[in-house]
């Protein structure tokens, strides 16, 4: 939950700063002032003892910023040519990243655009990824994440798609599913642990829709149309998280993700992706992408503490031992080492999400 009490109080809203200073609040020490427009409040920040305060991309009348800073505030100013809240205190929602009709003049395309445009934004990437990391570790707290990785290209209508839909329902009973963000299996996975407290046939409806639009190319908007009326005709699914990134601009983020902590680092996501996930990570079978994902995984649990290793379960024998032979040097690496129990292969749904369950896994 956003901090409310206490020494450090998050103010992301006017009618909270109004509200705030209407109960009698005379001192703003350890207040966090995000994004508003107080250039109306001039009055009441001359009255208030703002030392010890920080404004984070805050608007002020004239001179204002520097009174406040004169008093002791530390403001840090808008950024300018920036598409995205890099202050925010709060994930992004879908409707955020598509907030137009047009994919190509949407948010989300906006902020790819900004960052591969040649010009120089790494502090304001820097400050927007820190504010993304503030607000995963609060949304978090009192979840237990499971991962789902898989291949991005696995295009809907396709048996592998059910299949990866399934599994995501089957976890997100029990836990919150968590993916790279993006399309192919991990939307199915999202998708699935959207609907899990739906009847089944309401995932069996939503990926006949959906397969009516199997890719987002070449047209990004009727594969995210297609997302929205799912998401229409079921309003209040089960809770899911994606961390997709701004580096692959060519994958859009899934909808089907009711919150999304989309970073401008791939480098930094992937960490935290494996990091948050503390009921482990079920990896479907994949290619380059997801193969890199298992090793590094791997190398967490090779070097962590016994009480911080996290399962992992690949589903997918043939795929894991023949096609991607992957399994034989896990195990491997796996053997004698605290992470070996905790290693695991399986061929079904049931099997991966039993293991998840499983206190001892």
């Amino acid at each position: 939950m956003k901090r409310t009490r206490g020494r450090i109080v998050e103010v992301d809203r006017l009618t909270e700063f109004d509200r705030r200073l209407a109960r009698g609040a005379g001192s703003l020490n350890g207040w966090r002032v995000r994004g508003l427009d107080l250039s109306g409040r001039a009055r009441q920040l001359a009255a208030a003892d703002v030392t010890g305060a920080l404004f984070l991309g805050c608007t002020f009348a004239d001179g204002g910023d520097d009174d406040v800073r004169r008093r002791g505030a530390i403001v840090f100013p808008r950024l300018p040519d920036v598409p995205v809240e890099v202050y925010r205190s709060r994930l992004y929602t879908p409707p955020e990243l598509y907030d137009t009709a047009d994919y190509q003049t949407s948010l989300d395309a906006r902020a790819y655009a900004w960052a591969s445009s040649g010009n120089d934004p790494d502090l304001a990437a820097a400050l927007h990824d820190h504010a993304i990391d503030e607000a995963l570790d609060e949304w978090v707290k009192g979840r237990h994440l499971v991962g789902v990785m898989g291949g991005h290209s696995l295009q809907r209508g396709g048996a592998e798609y059910a299949y990866a839909a399934r599994l995501g329902r089957a976890l997100g009973r029990t836990h919150v599913v968590t993916t790279g963000g993006g399309p192919g299996a991990m939307e199915a996975a999202n998708l699935g642990a959207y609907l899990a407290h739906e009847p089944e046939e309401a995932l069996t409806e939503a990926l006949e829709v959906l397969g009516r639009v199997p890719s987002f190319t070449p047209d990004v908007g009727a594969w995210v149309d297609a997302a929205f009326a799912v998401l229409r005709e079921h309003p209040h699914g089960t809770d899911t998280l994606g961390i997709p990134t701004w580096h692959y601009g060519h994958e859009p983020p899934n909808p089907f993700a009711t919150r999304i902590a989309k970073y401008f680092r791939n480098a930094t996501r992937e960490a935290i992706l494996l990091e948050i996930c503390e009921r482990g990570i079920v990896f479907l079978p994949g290619a380059a992408g997801t193969l890199q994902e298992v090793f590094q995984d791997a190398c967490e649990n090779y070097y962590a503490d016994e009480s911080a290793i996290a399962p992992m379960i690949l589903v997918g024998r043939e795929h894991w031992t023949d096609t991607v032979p992957a399994w034989q040097l896990l195990t491997t690496l796996a053997r004698g080492r605290a992470m070996e129990p905790h290693v695991h292969l399986v061929d079904t749904i049931e099997e991966a999400a039993a293991l998840v369950r499983s206190p001892t896994a």
